[in-house]
């Protein structure tokens, strides 16, 4: 049984950091429109080159949650200025996470035309992907802010941040898509440019709220006197990378399976970049909450309270499962006008309504997923999820896409039944490892 206050912990510090990931559905829902109604080359260049990056940016996303249960413990010990020395030391982690992953984003730039992409796709993705390179190192820095945040508890500030650094980027994107203000009309680069100017923004604002806020004045004081140091680089590195990885493998396969639709021309890369855009919504949302279960648990975990563990694990998946119902029903009654909302293209919007059924099998898997995974990471038991990803998302869900798509003849439709596979097995094995951890 669950104790209710159990729930309403979760959503006092999760809805924050929901909000926060919703605002970048919005962001994700204004790109996708604007760049569909500018033309479906652009909707098409678009998902290729989004996909690739979410690669990058989910493992960079990833690799920073190992802040957070370092961040927790130390928080709960009231450890204020060796939180400001942590938050420098992942400073510098991320920082060079940031330069390796453009390095390999940029030797995938310069084999950009070997992946079996439309060539007339080419012109268009080039400039766009070089802008989203820029922009990477930016994104990990934030990351690492972020998460030094959501372990103090301050869920708040980064919310509010994400949907500034949002609302910029729309307006952006508004700006230099179409052209206004005297601007040139950029298309689909110019919703790369906002994207940058967005993010350096973010980083800016943070960067500034903490050395002149009242609240972050103690761990300031921390981050100036601390000395980046062996122990917190191996430490963050020990838990960061796991996580990043198991995270990476996971978009991995949507990114590879990207590619294969890619061999099925425009119209279907068109389609699912629309369905990607759709399922990024519950997606972030159950990241959301998850997140808040692995700040929880981690809190517990330090008090060897583990009926506590167990049950706020428990209570963050029922919450989970109640956030993929909502998302569920509305796109199952809507599944044949939402690709209009996305583009004029007739042939797209009937890819999109075949696409529904399979996106809502897969939400049950994704949600457990999300949840146990982030459990697991508040228990500090990380490595196992690198296995348990590769297997789940390399083993089961890629050969299934490649099965059912081209072997089966079923094309776009089948690549996303392979999906709730790959989710729903890294699912239950999620779960049966934090089962037997936490007995």
């Amino acid at each position: 049984m669950i104790h209710p206050h159990h729930y309403k912990a979760l959503f006092k510090l999760g809805l924050p950091i929901v909000i926060g990931q919703l605002g970048m559905i919005v962001l994700g829902f204004a790109d996708t429109l604007m760049i569909g109604h500018h033309s479906t080359e652009d909707l098409a260049g678009a998902s290729f080159v989004n996909n690739m990056f979410n690669l990058a940016i989910i493992f960079a996303t990833g690799f920073s949650y190992g802040l957070t249960p370092i961040v927790g413990s130390l928080f709960g010990k009231g450890e204020q200025e060796a939180v400001g020395r942590t938050l420098k030391n992942a400073l510098l982690v991320n920082g060079l996470i940031g330069i390796l992953l453009t390095l390999v984003m940029g030797a995938l730039y310069l084999n950009i035309h070997r992946l079996g992409q439309p060539e007339e796709l080419l012109p268009l993705m080039r400039p766009y992907y070089i802008v989203l390179l820029i922009s990477l190192i930016f994104v990990m820095l934030f990351n690492a802010f972020k998460q030094f945040a959501d372990g103090i508890t301050d869920t708040q500030t980064p919310m509010w941040l994400l949907i500034g650094g949002n609302v910029l980027n729309i307006f952006g994107n508004w700006v230099l898509i179409y052209g206004h203000f005297g601007f040139p009309e950029m298309g689909l680069l110019g919703a790369g440019v906002a994207t940058l100017t967005s993010r350096i923004m973010m980083l800016l604002a943070f960067a500034t709220i903490f050395f002149t806020g009242k609240r972050y004045q103690p761990y300031k004081e921390g981050f100036l006197s601390g000395k980046l140091n062996k122990s917190d680089f191996l430490q963050l590195n020990k838990l960061g990378w796991p996580v990043g990885l198991q995270m990476g493998m996971e978009t991995a396969s949507f990114s590879l399976a990207t590619i294969m639709v890619g061999w099925l021309g425009a119209t279907a890369l068109a389609a699912h970049q629309v369905m990607l855009t759709i399922g990024q919504l519950g997606y972030m949302m159950y990241y959301g909450m998850a997140a808040a279960v692995a700040v929880r648990v981690s809190n517990f975990h330090g008090q060897k309270d583990t009926e506590s563990v167990r049950h706020s694990a428990s209570a963050g998946f029922h919450i989970i499962l109640l956030m993929a119902i909502c998302v569920s029903i509305p796109l199952f009654l809507l599944k044949n006008e939402i690709g209009g909302w996305f583009t004029d293209n007739d042939e797209v919007t009937l890819l999109v309504a075949s696409l529904i059924v399979p996106f809502i099998i897969y939400q049950f898997g994704d949600g457990m997923q999300c949840n146990y995974s982030n459990a697991l990471r508040g228990i500090a038991d990380v490595k196992p999820v690198m296995y348990i990803a590769f297997i789940a998302y390399f083993i089961i869900s890629l050969p299934a896409g490649y099965l059912f798509g081209f072997v089966f003849d079923w094309g776009l439709t089948g690549i996303w039944l392979s999906f709730p596979f790959g989710l729903t097995s890294a699912g239950l094995m999620f779960w049966w490892r934090f089962r037997s951890q936490t007995k």
